[in-house]
């Protein structure tokens, strides 16, 4: 063992989400995954939120390579506004889906030129000072891969997204022997997935799921909506074969749903029998009982097919009474409210909604307790640092790195930002680099502004009032009657909005000549007091706290 290895997550710990992990030596980087989040509820306008990737910045020479453990948005959406911040490393590594749903989504970003390379598992290939092997796991998408770097300090395992599924749906469980293997040379830290920590048990198979589609499809007699996952192509496919068997033809709804099974059909991943699939325009030609929708939506996002659809908005698809809609995927923590909306305006419009809560039609692609147990036992790391988790997941996953015989000395429970460090000496936390969150609004990045969101959450629940004051830079008098202008500023009952102006209009009048008394005084202070004055008007009119901007005019 020689020199220092720095492991430093920039996203991913203390959340589930906006993974990004960096693995540092001698000044040389490999970066392994780069995720996004999608808003809180309490993050007005904002449209993504990214890792925090400033420390990178001025250091796309430092960068050999970029490796993505599988395809999901929350390992891969930040990738172009990486690539566009940053700079263009020499190689972005992944497994054959992953690298054709990541060009895909470059293209768009008008980053074709970037260095994509499929890495099939088990061939390792070198990068400065590292060696990156891709060993093949199982997950809710295909080709979903760990990641381990080798360094002169020793090897560090990334496991992505797993479960350990002895009966996966495309036969090929994960490689039990690698991550054995890896053992047997001596790991020196395992960075593991800890999303389902707080389950006990084992993962259900993916395999288990079809015969459930099958079951619950043969009970409905109208027109079937399943809602699921669209990089889920495992499940798609399920669905598909179900349709098949039954008799139904498929349309698959929503632009992501379609792009992805297009492209897993492209690399012989998935396929559907010549004449099932039908476009989502020709659902409305076909009889209810023969036609299954596949659509995005799963988590209730607001642009996505079914919420289209559960508001009345989508072109292509009516929901009706009679309609099932089926969800084969179950709430990311955080989306439940949005998730619950769409459900309640289904079951408005009078059609049936099946859940995992009622039927087995979902699988989980994160494993639980004694699937985490075993990739611990398997890989027998000298450290162990959780991700992939909130706070709480990620103190449960390193209860149970203790139960299998791992000191606590040895297990660090990190945060964003905080590289853990290790050499010869042994392994120890860093110094914290600061690592937040970068919030994309429209097609602009920013730093979090926390007065910015405040000011959108205030606006959002209590609305605006817009002062306009002309004074006079000869003699300090009032030239003009204020205007007032109200914007979403919610009316007690009883109160008249225009006699409230009215009087707005006299409180800013008074003010403003007690505040000139017969001189010119800096706007500024001017803007401040009228502010004051309406702030404490409006409050105590109308027991809310709208957003007041006071604008002054000399002439």
């Amino acid at each position: 063992m020689s020199g220092r290895v720095r492991i430093l997550p920039l996203g991913g710990l203390g959340e589930i989400g906006k993974n990004m992990t960096l693995i540092e030596y001698d000044g040389r980087i490999v970066v392994v995954d780069t995720g996004l989040m999608f808003p809180t509820a309490d993050m007005l306008g904002i449209d993504l939120v990214l890792p925090d990737f400033s420390y990178l910045r001025g250091r796309i020479d430092d960068i050999e390579a970029i490796v993505l453990t599988h395809g999901h948005e929350d390992h891969v959406g930040a990738l172009p506004y990486v690539l566009r911040e940053i700079g263009i490393p020499p190689a972005i590594y992944g497994g054959r889906l992953t690298v054709g749903m990541v060009r895909s989504k470059l293209e768009e970003h008008k980053l074709k030129d970037a260095p994509l390379r499929d890495l099939e598992p088990g061939r390792p290939v070198s990068a400065g000072p590292f060696e990156i092997e891709m060993i093949h796991m199982s997950h809710s998408i295909p080709d979903a891969c760990a990641v381990a770097v080798t360094t002169p300090v020793g090897t560090i395992l990334i496991t992505g997204d797993y479960k350990f599924d002895q009966t996966p749906v495309d036969g090929r469980p994960a490689d039990f022997a690698r991550l054995a293997r890896l053992g047997d040379e001596g790991l020196l830290c395992l960075c593991g997935d800890s999303t389902n920590a707080d389950r006990p048990g084992v993962a259900m198979s993916e395999a288990s799921v079809g015969p459930a589609l099958l079951e619950t499809f043969s009970r409905c007699d109208g027109r079937i909506i399943v809602t699921c996952f669209a990089s889920n192509v495992h499940r798609v496919q399920q669905v598909v074969d179900v349709a098949d068997e039954l008799g139904r033809k498929v349309a698959l709804v929503g632009r992501s749903m379609r792009k992805n099974f297009n492209i897993a059909s492209n690399l012989g991943i998935a396929n559907a029998p010549d004449g099932l699939l039908i476009q989502p325009r020709e659902i409305e030609d076909y009889p209810d009982e023969e036609v299954i929708a596949i659509s995005t939506g799963s988590q209730g996002e607001p642009l996505s097919a079914l919420r289209r659809m559960a508001h009345g908005e989508h072109r292509d698809v009516q929901l009706h009474s009679g309609d099932t809609v089926v969800f084969s995927a179950t709430p990311v923590p955080g989306n439940e409210r949005s998730v619950n909306e769409t459900v309640d305006r289904i079951f408005e419009i009078g059609a049936r909604v099946i859940t995992a809560a009622d039927a087995p039609i979902h699988a989980s692609g994160h494993g639980y307790q004694e699937d985490m147990k075993l990739m611990l036992n398997l890989t027998r790391p000298r450290y162990v640092m959780p991700m992939h988790g909130d706070y709480k997941r990620i103190r449960l996953h390193a209860g149970l790195a203790e139960s299998v015989g791992i000191e606590s000395e040895r297990i660090f429970r990190g945060r964003n930002g905080v590289p853990l460090e290790i050499d010869a000496d042994g392994a120890r936390f860093g110094d914290d680099i600061g690592a937040g969150m970068i919030f994309v609004d429209g097609l602009e990045l920013g730093e979090p502004d926390d007065a910015a969101l405040r000011d959108r959450r205030m606006l959002s629940a209590d609305g605006l009032v817009i002062v306009v004051a002309t004074v006079s830079l000869e003699d300090g008098e009032v030239a003009a009657d204020p205007e007032i202008t109200f914007r979403g500023v919610p009316m007690r009952d009883g109160d008249d909005s225009e006699r409230l102006i009215d009087e707005i209009a006299d409180v800013v009048e008074d003010r403003l000549e007690d505040a000139l008394e017969g001189h010119v005084r800096e706007p500024a202070l001017i803007r401040q007091d009228v502010h004051d004055a309406v702030a404490k008007f409006v409050f105590k009119r109308l027991k809310r706290r709208p957003m007041v901007l006071p604008v002054v005019i000399e002439v």
